[in-house]
This record gives C-alpha cells, structure tokens and sequence, in this order.
C-alpha cells in the first residue's frame, strides 16, 4: 500500500480556518487539518465528531453538546470545553475576514449567542432566537485548542487526520495524526499542490499526482478522449442570475417569470457546460435540506416571455442592464452573451457589464448596487443560509437583492424553529414551491465537480464533491 497521496488543485487556501468560505478547494485541504464539533452526513442529518452527543429544547433556542473524551490535537494538547467556547468566540469576531464579501456572516448567526462551558466535557449555547439549523453552521466552524488561536493564521493545529508539516503558496505538506481519536490515517503523507493550469493538473496524474481538482467540463472531455480517468459529481452550488426586486422592471413578478421562461436551459447547459451541468428549476439542488423533486421544470417558451413582457406594460423591447464577473462562475461571460442572445428572441435587449475585479464585484451585489441582474453562484449547503443571507425580505441578508413575500418569510421563521428534521424539511419544501413561481433569481443550472484520478488510486469523492483523504 502506497504511504503517500498528493492532490493538485488550482490553488491552496490554507489560510485562516475560521474565514466563511465555501470553495471546495479550501474545505478540502482544512477539512484534512481541522475538525468541527458535529459532521453535516446529508441533508438534515448530522454525525457526531468533537462532540459524540447533542441536545436542544423544543424550539432550538438552547443547545448543549457532550464533547468526545481523549480527543488530541496535533499539539498534545487534549480537547476541553473552553476550546470550543474560545473557538467559537473567534469565528463570530466581526474582525475575521471573509471571502468575497463573506465578513461577518457567522456574527449574524451566533454574533449574540451565550456560550458556557458547563463542565469539562460540555458546552451550552443559548441563541438569542430559535435556530434548529444550528448545526449546519456549526459543521462550518473548526475547533483550534485555545492556545493556539493567536496563532492563526500562521501556525496550523488543529484535531483533523493529518497535521501540517510544511506549507507555502504551492505547496502543503501534511503527515498523519498518530494520536487521531479514529486511529491513524490510512495514508502516512498527504500533499498538496498549487497548479492553476487546467492542462498541467490534467497531466499531473500520469506522473507523480494521485487526484487533480477542478476540471472545467471542456478540460473533462479532454480528459476522457485521453484516457484518463475521470470522476464527476453534482454538487450544491447553483449558478444564478439575481434579479434587482428593489428598483427596475424586476420588481414585477411577470418581468422575472419572462427572464426565466425566455432561456433555454438545455441549450445553455449543452453549448457552455458541455453537458455538465443539470437545469434548475428553483433555489436549492437535490442536496439541501428541502429540495422539492415536485416542482416542474421551467418550460422554455419566448413566446409565453414576450406575452409577459407586454402584460407588464413594456409593449416596446425591455431593456435589461446585466452585470457579469469574469470568473466564479468561470463560464459567466460566454453565458451572458448566449442569454443575451434568447433573450432577444423574447423581445428583451441586454446591455451587458463586465467587471474585472470578483471582490469588488461580490461588494457590488452586496451593497446591493447592481443593475437589473447580475450573474452569481449560491454555494452554501446549508438551506438556513440560503434563506436567511438570500431570500427573507425582513432580514435584507448580505446576497439578498430586495425580494419580499410575507408567506415565505413566515415559513423560514417556522423551520427557524423547528428542530424535526422532516417537519422542517417540509416547511423549506413549501418556500421552495413558492419561491419558484416568484422568480426572485433566474434559476439556472447546478454543474458538475470533475476531478482527474491516477488509475488504481482507488479514490472517489465524497458526497459534498470535496475532497477527503482519511
């Protein structure tokens, strides 16, 4: 058996592992390295990690968590209730950066949360509202032994499979954590490298690379047609346009019904995914808690769009205005130009705005200056977050773009409040159905996560498309 794993990936975000951040290259290589209290399994449902047992009252206001006894941490020091409080602490610091306009998500949820160590093995949160998904925010947030915080995010300890030997910009070295509470690692040395050319990772898998990450789905085919094995997987992210509902023609449900029945969503994911990808036909994918299979496809139909248009009182050609970034989606500026192209058959006429820069693009849409629509991917697995930072007309979230309707706001509140999974799921289910017929975004399509494999590496992904070496 090889004593030895190496993964390339496009770049290597060891930074701080308290950032809100859901690129899988940065979950992959922290999740190697650090561990959270629970594990998100699938949608809803969760495993226990640091602590092995958890319990809530009957609307998710109080949450006490037993932690695991004899977890070490890569620097001998064993787990204590005051890691996770101080841990927890400095993931809600409004002074902890963010990733493209991500600083201060986490303050929102728990920012006023009490956190109490109530014995050496327990910890009591006491949220300031209901939150029955706390957990899917917890299994975001790493536990780093209190001595170590201040040294993040220069120094790595956490409790994870693997510890950090060595690391620049491109490349990570990790070894196995002997002392792990799951017993060793089944590879001795883990390594990670940064290679931003598609075409070299690619080639990286016949030399001396086991798994090559982010495969765009032309470098897929290409791929393939070499023989190189090639693993594919949906995931959570959705690539969306979202619709200004706070000033324009979007504000009109009939205008944001048109600009998602006048697109062809096949077309769209055959000429720029290359089949890759699969339509959406509201916010969520198959793996968020609440993904309704019920809810109809979007039938594409120009001339039901153009119909709309007129209804909505634009008897001449609607004018939109469309900001695109140039990356993240990757593929948004050839997606704009063949929407702008079915567009037209509906009577609508884009004037498209490219932006350069993706930070200060995602600070646009969070100071919520776009046009009438700007292309965005929503990427978070957790449901809770997509509804609260996206769509609750009350709270105005950091994603949200001025959408507003009472009924839903109400059935996020009541799954805010309820800790049954299955009811919960049925109440997002509901919101879901909503949410479709009100077009808030244009719902376009989930893509494909490929990866490039060495053959006989044996390795497959996991089932949120990260990737991890255990």
């Amino acid at each position: 058996m090889s004593t030895s794993f190496t993964v390339v990936q496009p770049s290597l975000p060891l930074g701080d592992p308290h950032i809100c951040s859901d690129a899988k290259d940065r979950v992959s290589i922290i999740s190697a390295v650090y561990e959270a209290i629970v594990n998100r399994d699938r949608p809803g449902t969760y495993s226990p990690c640091l602590a092995e047992a958890w319990k809530t009252d009957s609307e998710a206001h109080v949450w006490e968590f037993r932690l695991r006894k004899g977890v070490v941490f890569h620097n001998g020091h064993i787990l204590r209730a005051e890691d996770v409080t101080a841990s927890l602490e400095r993931v809600r610091n409004p002074k902890i950066g963010g990733s493209w306009g991500t600083q201060g998500v986490y303050a929102s949820y728990i920012g006023d949360a009490e956190l109490e160590v109530i014995a050496n093995d327990r910890v009591r949160i006491t949220l300031s509202e209901p939150m029955a998904d706390l957990l899917d925010l917890l299994t975001e947030m790493p536990i780093v032994p209190e001595e170590a915080l201040d040294d993040l995010p220069n120094e790595h300890v956490g409790s994870g499979p693997y510890k950090v030997n060595d690391f620049d910009q491109d490349k990570v070295v990790m070894t196995s954590h002997e002392d792990h509470w799951k017993g060793k690692s089944k590879y001795n040395r883990l390594v990670w490298r940064a290679e931003p050319e598609e075409e070299d990772r690619i080639n990286s898998v016949a030399s001396d690379a086991d798994v090559a990450a982010g495969l765009s789905p032309m470098g897929s085919r290409r791929a393939r047609s070499e023989g190189v094995q090639v693993e594919s997987q949906y995931g959570s992210m959705c690539v969306i346009y979202m619709l200004n509902c706070l000033r324009g023609p979007c504000r009109d449900a009939r205008v944001r019904k048109a600009l998602n029945v006048a697109l062809d969503r096949a077309a769209i994911v055959e000429r720029i995914m290359f089949g890759g990808a699969e339509p959406l036909n509201g916010p969520l994918t198959q793996l968020h808690l609440g993904w309704d299979p019920d809810t109809p496809p979007i039938k594409y139909d120009p001339a039901e769009a153009r119909r709309l248009i007129i209804d909505a009182g634009y008897t001449d050609d609607l004018t939109i205005k469309m900001d695109t970034p140039m990356e993240s989606p990757d593929e948004a500026i050839p997606l704009s130009k063949l929407m702008a192209e079915q567009y037209k058959e509906a009577g609508i006429e884009v004037e498209t705005h490219v932006h350069r820069d993706r930070p200060d693009y995602a600070e646009m849409v969070r100071a919520k200056k776009i046009g009438d629509l700007c292309c965005f991917d929503s990427s978070p697995l957790s449901t809770f977050r997509v509804m609260r930072e996206k769509i609750h007309g009350g709270l105005q979230g950091p994603w949200w773009q001025g959408y507003t309707n009472k009924e839903v706001d109400t059935l996020i509140e009541h799954a805010q409040r309820t800790p049954d999974a299955k009811e919960r799921g049925n109440t997002y289910r509901h919101a879901y159905r909503t949410i479709a017929v009100d077009s808030p975004w244009v719902f376009l399509y989930r893509p494909q996560y490929t990866w490039a494999v060495r053959a006989g590496a044996g390795w497959k992904p996991s089932w949120d498309c990260s990737i991890r070496v255990l």
